[in-house]
Parts: structure tokens; sequence; C-alpha cells
């Protein structure tokens, strides 16, 4: 799955592929934002992305990719 990840005061945004599920990013993203500490997420090579939870400006979660079948779009 993809997260973009919108930092404040930067010009690009943070992109995680991450094996995550949706619920367990939204649970990280809210509390790094309750909290006001960073959010940690590992993306599916086993690297971490640490971004300080008062520097976000948005996440976008993408919904869990299906596999695609045939020709086109």
């Amino acid at each position: 799955m993809e997260v973009r990840i919108g930092v404040q005061n930067v010009a690009r945004e943070v992109l995680v592929d991450t094996d995550l599920s949706t619920d367990e990013v939204e649970k990280a993203v809210t509390e790094a934002l309750a909290s006001g500490g960073p959010l940690t997420l590992a993306d599916s090579r086993g690297q971490r992305v640490v971004v300080p939870g008062t520097a976000i400006g948005y996440v976008d979660i993408a919904g869990e990719t299906k596999g695609r079948v045939g020709f086109g779009g």
C-alpha cells in the first residue's frame, strides 16, 4: 500500500510503500498527531521512515491494491 505524507514547509511529499494495513497506518498517524511524537512507518523493504508528528501536513493512505489482469487501464 502506498502512503503519501505531506510535511509542513517541505516542497516534496514523503512516499512510503508499506505492507501495513490501512487500519495500522491510520492508527500510527492518529497516535503521532495526538501525542506530537514521531510517525514511524516501515516500508516493504524493511527501511523505516520517521516524520515528526508536529510537522505532518497531511497523510494520503491509498487503498490496498489488488492484482490486475488484462490489458489497458
